[in-house]
């Protein structure tokens, strides 16, 4: 087995099982983890603050949501490859105003294991997976789906949630898109998200990050004038168009699901990120899309009126921490992920490539 290309000789069971782990989801494709390898079995896990989104309402909470996710993606990785990863978690606050710019999550280990049929079938959702915001067919899911999702949150500690009421539905897809509209009209959010958008397939190319114009299925240009310039929302005509574009995207939505668990601190954080990629790769297995909405989470008026909505009970430290829509409908674009050489750190914690 050889390095991946392009990327620095790393020691063989990291140069093919980090090459895949990459390909984990994070919010805005922002992809903050970062590893420095010591040795063919010793790796310590970073968090890149400088990639993290602390201007929204629990920006920081979701960074160790986001390691949570990747760490399970490791997992999944290393074990079809006959590895298990034995971690050693820091897991202290974040601080994004630190000098040092890598927040150390903790430290890993590789020990061998055999590869399993499950482990496969594991590997192999995970590298199908990918954020859809098609339009879905309309078709409802199998429940025997839904009853093996719920199975895996309640192993984990969390309870997953359901409707496929029209009605809430749509109320639910409603406060999406407003909320989008609330968080442009604060500045450190709006400065936040066109940090990250990439409106040209030349511009999303280049920095093989971010939020693209085309996995977003919104013209480039459009998308660009959007948000560049948020006053156009409160316009009559200009924000129905934009709104009307915005929502062609969610045609045929007939479910949403979400997460309830406990999310006080970093170590219930990084659990409910395992738990959430779990729950998306047992949708992948079945054939079916998902597609979080992550920013009615962390707008504070946005949460309240799902919870409202739905009737879901906030209490004792849990919180519905995940909404996202599931169905079935075309394959999505695959987003862009910056190279392995990206990922790494070398001794001294300074990233080899940005």
């Amino acid at each position: 087995m050889t390095a991946p290309l392009g990327a620095p000789d790393l020691p063989r069971p990291w140069s093919a099982i980090l090459d895949e782990a990459r390909r984990y989801p994070s919010p805005h494709n922002s992809q903050p983890i970062t590893v420095r390898v010591h040795d063919d079995r010793r790796a310590d896990l970073c968090y890149d603050l400088d990639r993290g989104l602390p201007a929204e309402s629990f920006g920081i909470p979701f960074a160790h949501v986001c390691a949570g996710v990747f760490l399970e993606s490791l997992a999944t990785v290393a074990a079809a490859h006959g590895w298990a990863v034995r971690e050693d978690l820091h897991l202290a606050p974040m601080d994004f105003a630190a000098e040092e710019r890598q927040h150390l999550l903790g430290h890993l280990e590789l020990t061998p294991v055999p590869v399993t049929a499950a482990a496969r079938e594991q590997w192999a959702a995970f590298r199908r997976r990918r954020t859809s915001r098609r339009p879905y067919d309309r078709r409802p899911v199998d429940p025997r789906i839904t009853e093996e999702v719920a199975a895996i949150a309640v192993g984990m500690g969390q309870e997953f949630g359901r409707t496929g009421e029209q009605d809430l539905v749509d109320d639910l897809i409603r406060i999406n898109q407003e909320t989008l509209f609330d968080d442009l009209r604060d500045d450190a959010v709006h400065a936040e998200i066109l940090a990250w958008l990439r409106t040209s397939k030349r511009q999303a190319a280049a920095t093989r990050d971010g939020l693209s114009a085309e996995t977003m299925l919104i013209p480039g240009p459009l998308l660009r004038i959007a948000m560049r310039h948020r006053w156009l929302w409160d316009l009559p005509v200009v924000g129905g168009l934009f709104r009307r574009v915005y929502l062609n995207t969610m045609r045929g939505v007939r479910e949403l699901g979400w997460l309830t668990g406990p999310f006080v601190g970093p170590a219930d954080h990084v659990e409910a990120g395992r738990c959430f990629l779990r729950v998306w790769l047992a949708f992948t297995r079945h054939g079916v899309h998902l597609h979080p909405f992550g920013t009615v989470i962390t707008n504070p008026r946005s949460h309240a009126a799902f919870v409202e909505r739905t009737g879901i009970e906030e209490s004792g430290g849990r919180m519905a921490w995940m909404l996202f829509r599931y169905g079935t409908g075309e394959a999505p674009p695959r987003s862009w992920r910056r190279g392995l050489e990206a990922m790494l750190l070398d001794r001294d914690a300074t990233a080899v490539a940005r």
